[in-house]
C-alpha cells in the first residue's frame, strides 16, 4: 500500500520534470538552421530561446495584454506581468498549448473571454495563482491535469465546473475566500482522478463533503474547523496525507475513532485546542500535534496495539509504524515516557 501511493505521488509532482525531459530531446534534434524562423515568429515583448523553440517567455515585461502566440508554443510563461484580461484573439493559433502560467497578474472573471479557456483542448497545466478572481473559471479545458487557483478571491465554485474534469490530478484553491456554503455536495463531482485536492487558508467551519473517493492529499490548514464527522474519511479510503494545522478543533469535536484509518500515514493537527492524542492506526507513520494543550502523554493508552504484543519482537507485523511524533509547544514534561519506546519500536525522532 505504502509503495503504491509514494509511487502515484511521485508522478504528481515529478511529472514537469518528465515533461522536459521529453521536450529537450526535441531540441536535440533541432536544426540550427531552422532557428532563424522561430525567432521571426517570436513577439517583440517575449523571449524564444532557440534551444527552447516550444516554450515561450514573456514573464517579467510589464505586460498589460497577451501577444499572439505562435503555433509551436507547448509552454507560455507570463507570470508577473499586468495583464488584465484572457481573449481568443492571441490564442488563434496556439493549438499545442500544454502549459501557461499566468501567475501574479491582475486577471478578473469578467476579464476572461466566455469559452477562451475550453477551447485550448490540449492544455495541461493551468496557473492562475495571484489574480483577481473572485470564482473559479468555466468552462475549462476538458483534458486538464492540474488546476492552481491559490491566491485569488475566490467565494463562489460556479456548479458543474468540474464535472468534465476527470483526468484533474491536482486542484489548488488555497488562501482564498472559499465558505462553508461555497462547497455544496456535488461541487468536487467528475474529479474522479484527483489525487490533491489544497482548500486551506479559507473561511470553513466544516470538513467539506464528498471530497473526490481516490483523493491522496488532503490540505485544509488554517480554516475555522470545529468537528470532524462520524466516518468521514470511509468516503475517501486512499487518503494518505491529511493536513489539518491552525483550526479549531478540540477533544469533543473529534469521534472515538475519527483518525483510526488505515490508509493514513502522515496526519498534521498542529495549533488546534486538543488536551489529549487522538487514536490513530498502526499504520501512521508521522504525527504532528504540537502548539496544542496536551499536559500529558501516555504511551500505553495512545498505542494502537496492546503493550504486551509491542513488546513481542516476533509479531514485527503488527509493530505501529510510527516514525516521527511531534508533541513541542504543549505542556509536556519531558523525559519520555518508557512505554511510548516500548509500543513504537520504529521511532526515529520525538519532538517535545
Amino acid at each position: 500500500m505504502t509503495l503504491k501511493v509514494y509511487a502515484s505521488l511521485l508522478l504528481l509532482f515529478l511529472v514537469n520534470s518528465v515533461w522536459t525531459r521529453t521536450v529537450r530531446q526535441v531540441y536535440d534534434e533541432l536544426d540550427p538552421e531552422h532557428w532563424s524562423h522561430y525567432t521571426s515568429e517570436c513577439p517583440r515583448e517575449c523571449f524564444c530561446p532557440p534551444s527552447f523553440p516550444n516554450a515561450l517567455y514573456c514573464d517579467n515585461k510589464g505586460l498589460k495584454e497577451i501577444p499572439v502566440i505562435p503555433a509551436r508554443i507547448w509552454y507560455l510563461y507570463l507570470q508577473n506581468n499586468l495583464i488584465e484580461t484572457v481573449s481568443e484573439k492571441p490564442f488563434v493559433n496556439a493549438t499545442h498549448l500544454r502549459w501557461i502560467n499566468l501567475n501574479k497578474n491582475k486577471i478578473t472573471n469578467n476579464g476572461i473571454e466566455s469559452g477562451v479557456l475550453s477551447k485550448l483542448k490540449r492544455l495541461l497545466y493551468l496557473f492562475l495563482e495571484d489574480n483577481e478572481l473572485e470564482e473559479v473559471p468555466a468552462p475549462l479545458p476538458v483534458g486538464l491535469e492540474q488546476l492552481r487557483l491559490a491566491r485569488n478571491k475566490i467565494s463562489r465554485i460556479p456548479e458543474g465546473v468540474f464535472s468534465n474534469l476527470e483526468n484533474l490530478t491536482m486542484l489548488d484553491l488555497h488562501h482564498n475566500s472559499l465558505l462553508d456554503s461555497a462547497l455544496q455536495s456535488d461541487t468536487f463531482q467528475g474529479l474522479n482522478n484527483l489525487m490533491q485536492l489544497n482548500i486551506a487558508k479559507n473561511s470553513l467551519k466544516k470538513m467539506p463533503s464528498s471530497i473526490p473517493a481516490n483523493t491522496l492529499q488532503l490540505f485544509l490548514d488554517n480554516n475555522s474547523i470545529e468537528v470532524i464527522p462520524e466516518n468521514y474519511f470511509s468516503a475517501i479510503p486512499k487518503v494518505t496525507f491529511l493536513r489539518l494545522n491552525y483550526n479549531k478543533l478540540s477533544d469533543d469535536g473529534i469521534p472515538p475513532n475519527g483518525f483510526n484509518v488505515s490508509s493514513i500515514l502522515d496526519l498534521q493537527l498542529s495549533h488546534n485546542q486538543l488536551t489529549k492524542i487522538p487514536p490513530f492506526n498502526a499504520h501512521l507513520e508521522h504525527l504532528h500535534l504540537d502548539h496544542n494543550r496536551i499536559k500529558s502523554v501516555n504511551g500505553t493508552q495512545i498505542c494502537p496495539v496492546s503493550i504486551a504484543i509491542a513488546e513481542d519482537y516476533g509479531l514485527y507485523g503488527n509493530t505501529p509504524r510510527l516514525r516521527y511524533l511531534r508533541l513541542d509547544g504543549n505542556e509536556i514534561q519531558p523525559p519520555i515516557p518508557l512505554d511510548i519506546m516500548i509500543c513504537f519500536r520504529l521511532l526515529q525522532a520525538v519532538v517535545i
